[in-house]
């Protein structure tokens, strides 16, 4: 199942392993226990070359792969990565992950991850558009609407997914809901881009109100990682909330706000700066003197000072043991990860020490609940374009809210269930989130026979 060369897919493998063995739930159930070794292994993986020319008329070659891991709930969906770090052993995490988060959405769809080690930055139109569609001929031999619906992800926006769709059009000659994260005017859906983002928020809003009937963002201290489409959009959402935003960062460095916080504007100068590709420190001389202290080569977490909620929404792994710990001497008490495995399993651990001192515990919601939100809306799309109909922005984000507060309802009750624990701490969302997505694909595989 685990190779040794494959050090995120073990983690995510091992993170889902451990929380279920600590529950009840094999007590139970004991027949699902046989599904680990069959939904770990991958039911299709393809993996081939990309040739394409570049602006001097030079050939160059990538790496393209497709994990088609889990259908037992659906078409396999999930995203598309262009980003020189791609690997076998990163999609095959993304896609283990992909499995359980999408059965969090209650939609029909199942788990896959793909991608390519191409870096699409500072390449231009035409280079992004010459290897999208080498790409795309060989993956469109292997996707369909009813197959596999890949999205976006890390260097795959708008424009990449306009240029793939095409691709996939004019060599299949069909125009089908293939992909989501589309252009509106070809059968996109409205709050597709904010979607994770706006769907972290719902989920950390539930998580206030569950924890002290009322609360809400309002007044709250928010950090927040990344500036990507999750970070902007959580950002804005928080701030339309009422809450002060005081961190944002990209590879290089971050943002802290040293007088009040972001402002909506200020989210936006940073969204146009990350279409063209720019670095955040390009800003330091843009924003309000004296407003924000830039901090090359650093993460949030140990640098904001007093913070009553942290958002990462940047990659896998950017909190370490050692900045959850500062996390909790700066008086975190809610964690939500808009990035997948956003926290390595030592930060976890810390996560969950501290959630067990209840009532002063720490709440601590992993990715595949939190931002199962992007994927949920790209179901959503994906439902438009079947039955040929597009749907007002209040009608998708109002379902987009409901999933997000059911996923939230279903990881407490979950975790209340199966607890194997004594004492009257907080419910653990962590161990709650992988065992109900679990249990939902292990039935469903159980039930079609795929294991025994």
């Amino acid at each position: 199942m685990v190779q040794p060369s494959e050090p995120e897919f073990e983690q995510a493998y091992n993170e889902l392993l451990l929380t279920l063995e600590n529950s009840t739930l094999f007590e139970k159930k004991p027949v699902l226990k046989a599904c680990i070794p069959v939904v770990s292994i991958p039911e299709r993986i393809i993996q081939f070359r990309v040739t394409w020319q570049n602006d001097a008329g030079k050939i160059e070659i990538n790496r393209g792969y497709r994990v088609q891991f889990n259908s037992a709930l659906g078409p396999y969906k999930g995203g598309l990565r262009f980003h020189p770090s791609v690997n076998l052993s990163i999609l095959k995490f993304l896609g283990y992950e992909q499995i359980f988060k999408n059965a969090l959405t209650g939609l029909s769809i199942g788990g896959g991850k793909g991608g390519a080690d191409f870096d699409p930055k500072g390449r231009s139109d035409s280079e992004i558009r010459r290897f999208c569609e080498a790409f795309m001929r060989e993956l469109s031999r292997h996707i369909g609407q009813d197959t596999d619906v890949p999205a976006g992800d890390i260097g795959v926006g708008g424009r990449e997914i306009g240029f793939l769709f095409g691709a996939y059009r004019r060599y299949r000659n069909a125009f089908e809901g293939v992909l989501t994260g589309k252009g509106l005017s070809w059968g996109g859906s409205l709050i597709r881009p904010e979607a994770t983002g706006y769907g972290l928020i719902y989920y950390v809003e539930k998580m206030l109100d569950y924890a002290k009937p009322g609360d809400s963002f309002a007044g709250k201290t928010v950090a927040i990682s990344g500036s990507g489409n999750v970070a902007q959009f959580a950002a804005l959402k928080a701030i339309e909330l009422g809450a002060t935003v005081v961190s944002l960062s990209d590879s290089k460095g971050v943002f802290i706000a040293s007088k009040g916080g972001f402002t909506p504007e200020e989210v936006s100068q940073i969204a146009d700066a990350k279409l063209l590709h720019k670095d955040l420190a390009s800003l330091e001389s843009v924003f309000e003197s004296g407003k924000f202290t830039y901090i090359p080569g650093a993460r949030p977490w140990a640098k904001v000072g007093s913070v009553d909620i942290a958002l990462p929404c940047a990659t896998q792994n950017e909190v370490s043991a050692e900045e959850a710990q500062a996390l909790v001497a700066a008086g975190c008490k809610f964690i939500a990860e808009g990035s997948n495995m956003g926290s390595t399993m030592e930060a976890i651990d810390v996560f969950e020490t501290e959630r067990i001192k209840a009532p002063g515990g720490i709440w601590y919601a992993p990715g595949k609940a939190a931002n199962c939100g992007g994927v949920a809306v790209s179901g959503l799309e994906m439902a438009q374009n079947s039955a040929r109909t597009s749907w007002t922005r209040e009608e998708v984000d109002a379902k987009l809210k409901a999933i997000m507060i059911n996923c939230f309802e279903n990881c407490v009750n979950t975790a209340i269930e199966y607890s194997s624990e004594k004492t009257d701490s907080l419910p653990s969302l962590v161990k709650g989130a992988n065992i109900a997505g679990f249990v939902k694909v292990a039935e469903a595989m159980l039930d079609q026979g795929d294991f025994y």
